[in-house]
């Protein structure tokens, strides 16, 4: 989860937010990148992505020891430190009127990943990616006016009905889970957008993924001491903070700098491919030629709405 401010779309498995995007202004007035630093620009931007979906593969390496909480709880952890280390925020300054929405972040922010991490356990890395990427396609549509963009959204709902249909096997919970996880990105998004703009640079999303690192600190606590962790289920666990929010976090600052915010999002639609192929990959979870069509659908649908506006 990559969820900036500024661009209308983020990635699948969501991370702490990068530094605000600049406005299209901005942009026409500073001077264009090279096009070798924008081409190592997009190669991070893909990195990144990799790098997001590899961390939740190997998170759920941990769900049989740890399980889904006690994964989240230590990626909310690593999230915390490294924001913590860039940003450094000056909790002491802050109003009544920034920290409102920096706390309802932390609570969107912890109940996300949670929903998440709950609906990979459950549905498996794919499906439960694609279904929480139409947060952020749900918000770049809503905003649009035009038939295209209508055209889009019946797409993405078409290709979402096909990965819900009805089944032997179909887990309504985790799919379920999958939809909360979408509600909850969309709801960070627009949080971030208010964090944004009260708070100074990285600094209220740092004091945000301090809190909800908090939150889960009891649970971590119980877990530890109801069931201790294996070394190797905590390095999965630690890998996954590590791949999943400090590399992606990373990343964006890089990245956010050199390309538009349609690019941005338009690179970050083909996460939930990404997301598939790693969850063959590494967990050897497969899927099928119908569950492929409809991830493909929410992909083209929120990568036609970006290339069109651009017109």
């Amino acid at each position: 989860m990559h969820a900036a401010p500024a661009p209308s779309t983020a990635s699948a498995q969501p991370t702490p937010p990068a530094p605000s995007v600049p406005a299209p202004s901005d942009r026409a007035a500073s001077a264009p990148e090279p096009d070798g630093r924008r081409m190592a620009a997009l190669a991070t931007l893909v990195g990144s992505g990799l790098s997001n979906q590899t961390g939740a593969a190997i998170g759920s390496l941990a769900f049989p020891v740890l399980g889904p909480l006690g994964v989240v709880a230590v990626r909310q952890y690593v999230a915390s430190i490294v924001l913590f280390a860039v940003a450094r925020p000056r909790l002491r300054s802050f109003t009544r009127h920034q920290w409102w929405p920096v706390l309802l972040l932390a609570l969107v922010f912890g109940t996300m990943n949670l929903s998440l991490y709950t609906a990979i356990d459950r549905v498996g890395l794919g499906l439960a990616v694609t279904l929480e990427f139409l947060g952020p396609l749900a918000i770049a549509l809503s905003a649009a006016r035009r038939r295209v963009d209508a055209c889009c959204a019946l797409v993405a709902a078409a290709g979402v009905v096909t990965l819900m249909r009805p089944q032997p096997s179909a887990d309504y919970l985790g799919m379920g889970l999958g939809l909360l996880a979408a509600a909850c990105w969309a709801s960070y998004i627009l949080l971030n957008r208010t964090v944004g703009r009260r708070v100074p640079g990285a600094q209220g999303s740092a004091a945000a993924a301090a809190v909800s690192a908090l939150m889960f600190l009891p649970v971590g606590m119980v877990l530890a001491i109801r069931n201790p962790p294996t070394p190797t289920a905590l390095m999965y666990a630690v890998a996954a903070g590590v791949l999943a929010s400090a590399v992606p976090y990373l990343a964006d600052m890089f990245t956010l700098r050199r390309v538009s915010a349609p690019a941005f999002g338009l690179f970050m639609s083909v996460n939930p491919v990404l997301a598939g192929l790693v969850g063959w990959l590494v967990l050897g979870q497969n899927l099928g030629v119908i569950e492929w069509a409809a991830v493909g659908a929410v992909v083209a649908a929120n990568a036609l709405s970006i290339l069109t506006s651009r017109r």
